[in-house]
């Protein structure tokens, strides 16, 4: 993608990272033909965010094609439709969590299979154990077509980052894109992994409570960050397969 008197390069950095989250998403089974969304701040010097346009599947999102909305749903640059329902689960966060800069959203089928179990997900791995005590529930209401759902996503996200969507879904949320793909990529492989020991028959280890906190906090270290060194390796698969996503 070029650049413009418009896009500043921070903005040209966000559409460029955001529009290969949509690509390896699609290449890790994230989409849904063309549903599902994924977010990003425009820049530090606008409030606003961008998001795919409506009816594009994952692979066919562009750095030039993202849309560029405000906290209220009107599409400020770009051209087409959003998908409403984007707007709804996503404004609420960018709304209240100034300290997130993207949030992901996927059906998944691992996903859609733990979001209906009434114990939601089960931390039994060391990949997991970042969520333990550390991930939200929100209860399904419907298709979130309403903006008074806002208020519940908000607030059941709470100051977490990672959350089920009951009977939906999953969502992911971080600093930087990066973030948000790489807790989504472990969040989603908790829940094949929860999937797969159901059909075991055999006795699960389950960790102890101590043991998956101080697990937990491990990740909280500052020289851990995570995407920091995952996100160039997942760009570099893309440009390896000479994926169109900067255009």
């Amino acid at each position: 993608m070029k650049n413009n008197k418009n896009i500043d390069q921070e903005e040209l950095n966000n559409r460029i990272d955001l529009a290969a989250a949509y690509h390896l998403a699609d290449i890790f089974d994230f989409s849904d033909i063309i549903w599902n969304h994924i977010t990003c701040k425009t820049s530090s010097s606008k409030n606003t965010f961008l998001i795919n346009k409506f009816g594009l599947r994952y692979d066919e999102v562009t750095a030039s094609n993202l849309l560029e909305i405000d906290l209220e749903g009107n599409i400020i640059s770009g051209e087409g439709e959003i998908n409403f329902t984007g707007f709804v689960i996503h404004g609420a966060i960018h709304q209240t969590r100034e300290d997130l800069n993207c949030v992901m959203h996927s059906h998944s089928r691992s996903g859609l299979a733990i979001s209906c179990l009434k114990n939601g997900l089960e931390i039994l791995i060391q990949d997991s154990a970042m969520f333990h005590n550390r991930i939200s529930y929100h209860d399904w209401e419907g298709m979130s077509i309403s903006t008074e759902e806002c208020d519940s996503i908000a607030r059941d996200l709470g100051n977490n980052n990672t959350m089920i969507l009951r009977n939906h879904g999953l969502l992911t949320a971080g600093k930087s894109i990066g973030e948000a793909f790489m807790l989504m990529y472990y969040l989603d492989r908790a829940c094949k992994l929860q999937i797969d020991l159901l059909n075991i028959n055999q006795d699960i280890i389950k960790p102890s409570e101590n043991l998956l906190e101080f697990a937990a906090g491990q990740y909280n270290d500052p020289n851990y960050q995570l995407g920091k060194h995952e996100w160039p390796a997942l760009k570099r698969m893309l440009d390896k397969n000479n994926s169109i996503y900067d255009q």
